[in-house]
């Protein structure tokens, strides 16, 4: 139980950790790649919304059980691939950047309350933000990446992402784990906060 409870806490301080790594900006920029899988592989990574959320559905799926452990990751990315295209063609998604701070904060009430909801409840809800995250990568696409390379790139980077969650998340399958999993939900929750806020200044 105490090797639990080391976990918990590990999981909160590499969660703490990529947020400080990470640029609080909704924007995602990558400099200084000219490769579209590598721009796409770092893309991910360089936005603090996108970090977040990514993990978050992760983690949710892990505190929803089979069959949201399995549908939430493989559901995201694929949408997320198909919103990307439509991103790079220029067809415009109003508040787009709005619904991806939106993302993560309702993603972190979610984990943070450990909320069930029917899975195609679920689906929904992350179909939604799927989109929005998808949209905004494919808007970004570098000029001189190759966008095919860049979407399969930016989708493994996801799914690894989601991995992640899912890992934190079956911590909460044992009581020292619990806390753990809800701080990081409340974490991410008033991250979404500030980022909403941060939207509404500009």
């Amino acid at each position: 139980m105490r090797d639990f409870a080391k976990c918990s806490v590990l999981g909160v301080i590499i969660l703490a950790t990529a947020m400080l790594a990470t640029e609080p900006a909704v924007a995602h920029s990558v400099r200084n790649t000219t490769t579209g899988f590598t721009t796409g592989i770092i893309h991910p990574f360089s936005g603090l919304d996108h970090l977040l959320a990514m993990v978050s559905v992760g983690i949710w799926g892990a505190e929803l059980g089979p069959p949201a452990i399995f549908l939430l990751p493989i559901a995201f990315p694929l949408i997320m691939a198909v919103s990307g295209a439509l991103g790079v063609i220029g067809i415009p998604l109003p508040a787009g950047e709005l619904l991806v701070a939106i993302s993560v904060l309702v993603l972190g009430v979610l984990v943070a309350s450990a909320r069930r909801l029917p899975i195609w409840a679920a689906l929904a809800i992350v179909s939604v933000f799927a989109i929005a995250h998808g949209h905004a990568h494919g808007k970004e696409l570098p000029i001189s990446a190759d966008p095919l390379g860049f979407t399969v790139g930016f989708v493994l980077a996801t799914g690894l992402l989601h991995l992640a969650g899912i890992a934190v998340g079956l911590l909460a399958h044992w009581p020292s784990g619990i806390v753990a999993v809800r701080a990081c939900g409340l974490i991410v929750a008033l991250t979404g906060c500030y980022l909403l806020f941060g939207h509404a200044a500009t």
